[in-house]
């Protein structure tokens, strides 16, 4: 997509998104969501921890169905220098909060690190406004599942 292309609707939802996907991984540490909690460590916060933690109680949301539904994709080298997109496949005994949190992150990785063009609907500005608000409301969804009120508040 091409700056002039991004409508003061798209630059406000993408906003929203970032933020709300930065507060939520913030969230995820807060809670002990570590990628490992060893003295000296990055605290990075780890979705998979959260995932396993959460994967039996969670049920999809009106909102994570849709995510589900557009199936953002992903960038992948094909070699030498080489860009292409595919479509994110799951395991049929995938679970819900798995593959959601998978597609939260794509998402994020395709708006904050550019490389848009040649994507399917990519450039449709309405359907990114669609990925990134239903992405928006899922993350604002998993810090209540997960109880991170007390931390939303920073």
């Amino acid at each position: 997509m091409i700056k002039t292309d991004i409508t003061p609707a798209l630059e406000h939802t993408a906003f929203e998104f970032l933020y709300a996907f930065a507060r939520f991984e913030f969230c995820m540490k807060e809670a002990g969501y570590l990628k490992s909690d060893k003295p000296g460590k990055k605290a990075e916060p780890s979705w998979d921890k959260f995932v396993r933690s959460n994967r039996t109680r969670y049920s999809l949301s009106a909102d994570a169905l849709a995510l589900l539904n557009a199936a953002p994709q992903q960038q992948i080298s094909t070699g030498h220098g080489k860009l292409a997109w595919r479509e994110i496949e799951f395991d049929e005994n995938e679970y819900e909060l798995q593959a959601v949190a998978i597609l939260l992150r794509v998402a994020r990785n395709n708006v904050f690190h550019g490389g848009k063009h040649g994507a399917t609907g990519w450039d449709d500005v309405d359907r990114t406004l669609q990925i990134l608000t239903h992405g928006k409301n899922v993350l604002d969804e998993l810090a209540e599942f997960g109880r991170f009120n007390e931390y939303t508040r920073r």
